[in-house]
């Protein structure tokens, strides 16, 4: 599916929603960021303040009146043999004190083997410590300080590391405590959020569609007045022009070049209805005029032959003066054919409509031709139609006259076919026939007034025809191969 092919409204449709989906993923991800950046200063802080309370606690111990060894590194473990459990307890902490370098002194977890790396601090550790201050937010101290990070089956430790110092600030040993980060709590409470977000989401996406459907469909609504009223635009008929009120500066603009091409159209399509018909009385002139003066030179001919050996004492004077009498009486009868002809063209006699049974009608007017090539056909005894019985003759006259003046003298086995079939609500009359067809350069023309291609007639059975077939909305087509023949398919409505 290709954007640009889709409609403006669907594509108002489309981004809205597109914006309110990204606007709800951004917003997740800012609160899962958020999220995460809370619960790293949550577990900082919350690791700070444990560090505090073990130092506090520690330095208790050593300067309290139960104390009766001397402050030293090496009485470490002897001063805290029955306190480290209790402060441990007390934290609910693990708790290991190692000598300043790196060597464990004493520790709360109950390990009586406790593994190398339980038993000394790596030195790049002790380095870190040595060389990193840090501010204690509690204290509003610069100390030694340094956390080491690991992850284990999924789980992130963090492992501290500080120096404890006697009275005069002289550091006497290694304070490690070992911190879980125990997330279930929090990831509990970004559940929920996240959940309650999602129904917020929801909420908030439903009516985004509705308001995106609203405002896309009063956004091109005008738009879509516009685009009708332009389908419905034709140059042969009067158009309404757009009457829009309250819209928008763009949406005016546009209705005013459209009214104004209405203007503007209209006053061409008089012009050119002006010229149509001035050019159509031209041709029609020059046609009638052609078509008369054909058979007033034989008319001419006649009467100067008559004028030039005209002799009373003829004995056979009689006898030619009815050849001649006979031949002008033709030749007028052909020019007044020639003049019922235009007349039928230029002026249908109005429609009677009445209920027919179309095939009896068709036969009616087959009857009229002698020829015995010509068959009828049909899969149903009974097609009623609402149609003008005159005119439905004159159709089924002129494309049967049409199909037998096509087929050449000398054709073989010559063959005009007429049948009559029902479709639907339709009625179609097809005349098929084996004559010469119609060449391609001709088909474009077939249905003009006055085109001809035999050496009589006038050219103006089809187009009559076609008029019609219009006047009742109906169809007509055909289909031709040189020197194999043509088909005309005529197609009515029934009401």
């Amino acid at each position: 599916m290709k954007i640009k092919k889709l409609s403006l409204r669907t594509r108002i449709f489309l981004t809205m929603i597109l914006l309110v989906l990204l606007a709800s993923i951004l917003i997740a991800v800012v609160a899962i960021y958020q999220y995460r950046e809370e619960t790293k200063d949550y577990h900082k802080q919350r690791l700070e303040r444990k560090e505090h309370n073990v130092k506090t606690h520690i330095n208790r111990v050593l300067n309290g009146r139960q104390n009766t060894w001397e402050i030293k590194t090496e009485n470490i473990p002897l001063i805290f043999k029955e306190e480290i459990a209790n402060i441990a307890e007390i934290h609910r902490l693990q708790i290991n004190l190692y000598d300043l370098e790196g060597t464990l002194l004493i520790s709360s977890k109950a390990n009586l083997q406790p593994s190398l790396k339980d038993k000394c601090i790596e030195a790049e550790t002790l380095n870190s410590l040595s060389n990193n201050l840090e501010l204690n937010t509690i204290s509003n101290e610069l100390e030694h300080r340094f956390v080491d990070y690991h992850k284990e089956n999924g789980e992130t430790f963090q492992s501290l590391y500080t120096y404890v110092n006697d009275k005069k600030s002289k550091q006497l040993a290694i304070l490690n405590i070992p911190y879980l980060e125990n997330d279930d709590f929090l990831s509990k409470e970004l559940n929920e959020f996240l959940g309650r977000l999602m129904y917020a989401y929801l909420f908030v996406l439903l009516m985004a569609i509705g308001v995106a459907f609203l405002l896309s469909k009063y956004i091109t609504k005008s738009l879509k007045t516009i685009s009708d009223k332009i389908n419905a635009t034709r140059l042969e008929k009067r158009n309404e022009k757009i009457d829009i009120d309250e819209t928008s500066e763009e949406i005016s603009t546009l209705v005013k070049s459209y009214n104004s091409m209405i203007d503007e159209l209209e006053e061409s399509a008089v012009q050119l209805a002006k010229s149509e018909r001035e050019q159509a009385w031209r041709e029609m002139a020059k046609q009638v005029a052609h078509e008369i003066k054909n058979p007033l030179t034989p008319m001419r001919l006649t009467v100067q032959n008559f004028q030039r050996k005209f002799n009373p004492k003829d004995e056979n004077i009689h006898k030619k003066v009815d050849e001649y009498s006979k031949t002008l009486i033709q030749q007028i009868d052909t020019m007044s054919s020639i003049a019922s002809a235009f007349s039928n063209f230029a002026k249908m006699p109005a429609q009677q409509n009445e209920t027919l049974n179309v095939v009896n009608i068709v036969k009616l007017a087959l009857d009229i031709f002698n020829e015995d090539y010509i068959h009828f056909q049909t899969d149903e005894e009974e097609i009623i139609a609402k149609l003008d019985r005159t005119q439905l003759i004159r159709v089924v006259t002129n494309l049967v006259k049409n199909g037998i003046q096509s087929i050449p003298q000398d054709k073989e086995h010559p063959s005009v076919v007429v049948q009559v079939t029902s479709e639907n609500n339709h009625v179609n009359i097809i005349v098929s026939d084996n004559g010469n067809g119609i060449s391609e350069e001709n088909k474009p023309m077939v249905f003009e007034p006055k085109f001809t291609t035999k050496t009589s007639g006038m050219g103006l059975g089809l187009a009559m025809v076609k008029n019609i077939v219009e006047t009742y909305k109906g169809s007509i087509t055909f289909t031709s191969e040189k020197d194999k023949g043509t088909t005309f398919n005529v197609s009515f409505p029934k009401e």
